[in-house]
């Protein structure tokens, strides 16, 4: 087939007026291009006429981007996922260097300065990064971070002459104290001193490092504190496991909350389950006693223990702790002579460590009022103490033992009788000071029921021999003491003599029972 010629001749115009060849509305001279249809359907000729109008259309954008464009010539473009990819290089390239030049833009010459490095798009196929691109992942050196203060030679001064600088100079000095803070426990914040160029003194410096120790072994105190002993609460990460097992063995239904709380233990509410023996029967509604793992509480309680025999052979100073077990088994021991005797009490259900389980006196979770809370008319005053009389004899003759904190805060008012709780202290009468916290509790007694109407409250001293049985006759108080010191003064000689905590209290027969 022969070549014809695409481009129609121009039309011949002929001769005329000149103004006709400038007119705008006549038709333009146009110039014939000549060429083969092969040359037409190359695809050579039309990429090149394409990369043409790309070049005339955007000049800025080829200029942008670093390094030439991707062309088809070492690249297979028959895949589209291929072509995709090239586009998408392409663009990331650009955005990139849009966010180096805003960056640069608003630094400036700052010394705080910004990065947009968390928003740049590095392509995974992008292998021809450009020098300037900085993986600061891959790097060790953080361009964010001032650098630290270089150090002095060996020997101790840089420079010559006037430009002498020692290691004693107090700006280099100050640097240097600076870049020590880094060396500080993470808990103490220290902030960017270095970045600020930050000069410390000396004598700041020690004071923040002593500071710096001093919070470390504060906190380190503070969390072997919350781990090994009771907080307020007294639920520390040992005591919430023994609630716990005690739940999931199935003898305590639920626990429900704290109902009082003490200088000494804590007591919660809870419902009780099922005994694993048949023997044991759980009340339906305990109470939990649980001593507090402090020792602060308990410097001045071991007068209680250490003089009482029962407990005396395992006394010891060296382990503290032990006396807080010792404390709570002291008390379950002492409820058990109690309920034997019959006196009005909680009954001990289980003893684990220094968790107390025991019946709860009151109902439907809420606990019997103290009897100082309580208000009585005058035949109930008079009843409860009678009852009050009655106990303290009976604990006193039947369960040999003085309360030794006896008061209206321990006794509970529930079903029109009175309750005795908290005897976690309570000794024997052979106890050195045992007289004297007898008197103690008669004069607390005493004085309760003597402002409380009851006329026929006796007072200390006549209550003290009413209760002991003993038949001291004093005019005054002080003689009333003296004499009761001296007759623990006797026990005491008669015990380091013979061994045996027997009383050698003379006394006239069994003490009169009062009763209303």
């Amino acid at each position: 087939m022969d070549s014809v010629g695409v481009a129609a001749a121009a039309p011949d115009t002929g001769p005329g007026p000149a103004w006709q060849s400038k007119c705008p509305w006549g038709a333009p001279n146009t110039t014939s291009i000549s060429c083969s249809l092969a040359d037409v359907m190359s695809e050579q000729l039309a990429k090149e006429l394409q990369l043409e109008e790309e070049n005339a259309a955007f000049p800025e954008v080829v200029a942008a981007a670093e390094g030439p464009f991707i062309t088809g010539e070492n690249t297979d473009t028959s895949s589209d996922l291929m072509l995709a990819q090239m586009l998408q290089m392409e663009f990331d390239r650009e955005y990139d260097a849009q966010l180096r030049r805003e960056e640069k833009k608003i630094n400036g010459d700052s010394k705080v300065s910004i990065s947009f490095e968390n928003y740049r798009k590095v392509h995974p196929y992008d292998s021809d990064s450009s020098e300037d691109e900085v993986d600061w992942q891959d790097t060790r050196h953080d361009p964010y971070r001032p650098d630290k203060p270089t150090t002095t030679p060996r020997r101790g001064f840089i420079g010559k002459g006037k430009d002498i600088t020692t290691k004693h100079d107090e700006v280099v000095c100050g640097r240097k104290n600076t870049a020590r803070m880094e060396n500080f426990a993470p808990e103490f914040q220290v902030g960017d001193g270095i970045g600020m160029d930050l000069k410390l003194s000396n004598q700041v410096f020690n004071a923040l490092k002593q500071h710096a120790y001093s919070e470390e072994r504060r906190s380190a105190r503070l969390h072997e504190k919350k781990e090994h002993s009771t907080a307020e609460k007294a639920v520390d990460p040992k005591t919430r496991l023994l609630l716990y097992k005690m739940v999931n063995s199935g003898m305590l239904e639920t626990i429900t909350g704290c109902i009082s709380t003490g200088k000494e233990s804590v007591v919660f509410h809870a419902y009780g389950g099922k005994s694993a023996t048949e023997d044991k029967v759980i009340p339906p509604e305990c109470a939990i006693k649980v001593f507090k793992t402090t020792l602060n509480e308990f410097k001045n309680r071991d007068k209680y223990i250490k003089d009482d025999y029962r407990f005396k052979d395992r006394f010891s100073k060296l382990n503290p702790r032990k006396i807080i077990r010792m404390w709570a088994e002291k008390e379950m021991h002492n409820l058990t002579r109690m309920q034997n005797a019959g006196i009005p009490c909680p009954q001990v259900v289980i003893l684990k460590k220094h968790v107390l389980v025991m019946s709860f006196i009151g109902q439907d979770q809420v606990p019997a009022p103290k009897l100082k809370d309580v208000t009585l008319s005058n035949e109930d005053m008079k009843k409860a103490y009678y009852q009050v009389l009655n106990m303290m004899q009976q604990l006193y003759k039947e369960c040999n033992l003085v309360h030794a904190d006896l008061s209206e805060y321990n006794m509970l008012w529930h079903d029109g009788k009175v309750w005795l709780i908290d005897v976690s202290q309570s000794v024997e009468p052979t106890h050195p000071h045992g007289l004297e916290f007898l008197f103690r509790d008669c004069r607390n007694v005493s004085q309760f029921f003597q402002k409380g109407g009851v006329a026929e409250a006796l007072n200390e001293r006549e209550l003290f021999n009413a209760v002991s049985g003993l038949n001291i006759t004093a005019d005054n108080e002080v003689d009333f003491q003296a004499e009761i010191e001296a007759l623990e003064k006797m026990n005491e000689d008669h015990v380091q003599n013979h061994g045996k905590k027997l009383s050698t209290f003379s006394s006239d027969g069994d003490p009169p029972i009062y009763d209303e």
